[in-house]
């Protein structure tokens, strides 16, 4: 796939004097930082008679187009090093440079000019390191964001290969995540199998490992092996270790029977052990099963949830960290913080908790909270989004009326101002813009509007959801916005349960349709973690009765998954990722 990267506007030059002309040109007379300004300055600059410098290939003759100092001196930093600090090339009409190939040299200087690259994975690695050692910022830039961006299952290992081989490792760390997140299909290319034995063990190893079953750790295993068993069957023990065998069904593990794996005579006495690693007992089960630990840690907070005669209903002021997901046991609670705030939590979003009209903000490195300013108006039930740097309170309740007005907050300032808008809906960040969903108007009929809401001009209307729906989630996954769970309107105007989803196209203007639920999730929690859309609690609209569990859809095998149960509220709580520091995690 080719991409054409682009730069953003940045410092421009402070001096542009004809002194500059002809001399080595002195550090002082423009910014390093090297991002072109606008088309005009670049006009300005093309048309100044300047001296040029022409390249030549090392012990060739091949001359590259003629390159303003000022140019790149702005864009690299090796280049400004050059020409300012006196050097002979500073003075020199030609420069020798025999690390560098004329065709990514063009690459390099054409960037200076345009502040775009062609990018494509034919290239991208050869173009980088001559960025890297040409200390080109703007061009390694566009590189790293092509090679983070770009990745599939079939580049990234090369990726992985290269970050190693020039040591840069936020680069490393975000391919391995990537191997991590997708390793049953980075298990089925050709490149796997080339994987070194401890790179292969460390992956295998790892808690971030997310697989949907031990069949694919296993399939990756007798893979690798096969390619080249002369060398690697003597592994099979220690790699096989790393697989879960007890989690496996009695159809995956007829499948690992049937590999042609044991035909092997050294390794009769391994299936032996494999078998009665499988048949191993119930008890056994408990503290064998795979557990996996995001980066991001999934965090529930506020809540309230009923009791167990279903008579009254308790507030949570509880923070739970989900630290990590177990196969058929759930979201492992490692811990929680009580809130200082003493009001109900009503909903949170990026690190923000937001009670009644007050807010107040969460430090996960310093385990405290924090009071700010208060909002305009006390509100409940309403939807928080972050754009641009500022939080936006759309709608709500306050009993017995229903708001139509949004609050705007600034972290810079510390100040709410409203800004220029039914209630329960639900509101999402999509490319820059506010999509509102759903809710319910003052009949308290559930709506199947769809709009953005623009702060500045107010709102647009889009294609209706093909069910009305109140209390429901709402979750940018992809190029699509997924909604579930929620009550819907019947005829005769009462409130049921809805368990159809709806994902939004805003490319199409359309809705389709996806997997059912099947139990109600009214008022429930929302987040998307590495690429999956979860439902945490809610309750049923029908009977009052707390739905208890955590679904989770996933888009390539387009269903819905039952991942345990939550670990305390249920009902109105709200859902988040959070980065925590170690010993929170541990």
């Amino acid at each position: 796939m080719r991409r054409e990267g682009k730069l953003l506007p940045g410092m421009i030059w402070r001096h542009l004097e004809t002194g500059l002309v002809g001399n080595a040109v002195s550090s002082k007379d423009f910014g390093t930082s090297g991002l072109l300004g606008t088309l005009s300055i670049l006009n300005i600059l093309v048309e100044i008679e300047m001296h040029c410098i022409c390249f030549q290939r090392y012990c060739l003759i091949t001359i590259v187009s003629p390159v303003h100092r000022v140019i790149l001196a702005a864009s690299s930093d090796y280049f400004h090093r050059m020409f300012t600090l006196n050097m002979k090339e500073s003075h020199q009409s030609c420069v020798s440079l025999p690390f560098v190939l004329v065709s990514e040299l063009e690459v390099l200087v054409g960037s200076s000019y345009s502040g775009t690259l062609p990018l494509s994975w034919t290239s991208i690695f050869e173009i980088t390191s001559t960025a890297l050692q040409l200390q080109h910022q703007p061009a390694l830039s566009l590189c790293f964001n092509f090679l983070q961006q770009e990745i599939t299952p079939h580049t990234c290992l090369d990726v992985v290969s290269f970050a190693e081989a020039f040591e840069m490792p936020h680069l490393l760390e975000a391919a391995e995540d990537y191997i991590l997140q997708h390793f049953q299909e980075v298990a089925r290319t050709s490149k796997f199998t080339d994987l070194p034995a401890r790179q292969l063990l460390k992956y295998l190893n790892s808690k971030s490992l997310c697989v949907s079953s031990e069949l694919i750790v296993f399939n990756a295993v007798v893979s690798w092996i096969t390619a080249k068993p002369n060398v690697r069957l003597k592994l099979a023990r220690e790699l096989l270790r790393t697989v879960h065998f007890p989690l496996m069904t009695f159809k995956e593990f007829k499948e690992v029977q049937s590999r042609t794996l044991w035909c092997d005579h050294s390794l009769a006495g391994l299936f032996g052990e494999v078998l009665e690693d499988f048949c191993s007992s119930e008890s056994a089960l408990q503290h064998r099963c795979r557990s996996y630990s995001p980066k991001e840690c999934l965090v529930l907070i506020g809540g309230d949830q009923i009791s167990e005669d279903l008579s009254s209903r308790s507030v949570s002021r509880e923070l739970w960290f989900g630290n990590s997901l177990r196969n058929l046991t759930g979201i492992k609670k490692t811990g929680r913080r009580q809130f200082k705030n003493k009001d109900e939590i009503l909903s949170f979003f990026n690190l923000t908790c937001i009670c009644l009209c007050d807010i107040c903000r969460f430090d996960p490195h310093q385990n405290r909270w924090e009071s700010l300013s208060k909002m305009q108006e006390k509100r409940s039930l309403f939807s928080a989004v972050v754009l641009d740097g500022k939080i936006y309170a759309i709608g709500g309740l306050r009993e017995p009326d229903h708001m139509d007005s949004v609050e705007c907050y600034c972290p810079t300032t510390n100040v709410w101002r409203y800004a220029k808008l039914n209630i329960y809906f639900k509101a999402k960040v999509f490319k820059e813009q506010i999509f509102v969903s759903g809710g319910q108007n003052n009949d308290c009929s559930c709506l199947s509007s769809m709009f953005v809401y623009r702060p500045e001009t107010g709102s647009t209307f889009l294609a209706n959801m093909s069910k009305p729906r109140a209390h429901h989630c709402m979750e940018v996954l992809g190029e699509g916005i997924y909604v579930a769970g929620g009550l819907t309107t019947k005829d005769d105007g009462s409130l049921i349960n809805q368990l159809a989803c709806e994902v939004y196209s805003p490319a199409a203007n359309s809705w389709t349709a996806f997997a059912s639920l099947s139990v109600p999730h009214v008022g429930a929690g929302s987040v998307i973690l590495e690429g999956r859309l979860y439902l945490l609690g809610g309750y049923s609209q029908e009977d009052h009765s707390d739905t208890k569990m955590v679904h989770r859809f996933d888009t390539a095998m387009q269903k819905w998954e039952n991942i345990g149960r939550t670990p305390g509220p249920n009902n109105d709580l709200r859902a988040c990722l959070l980065t925590l520091p170690q010993h929170l995690r541990a």
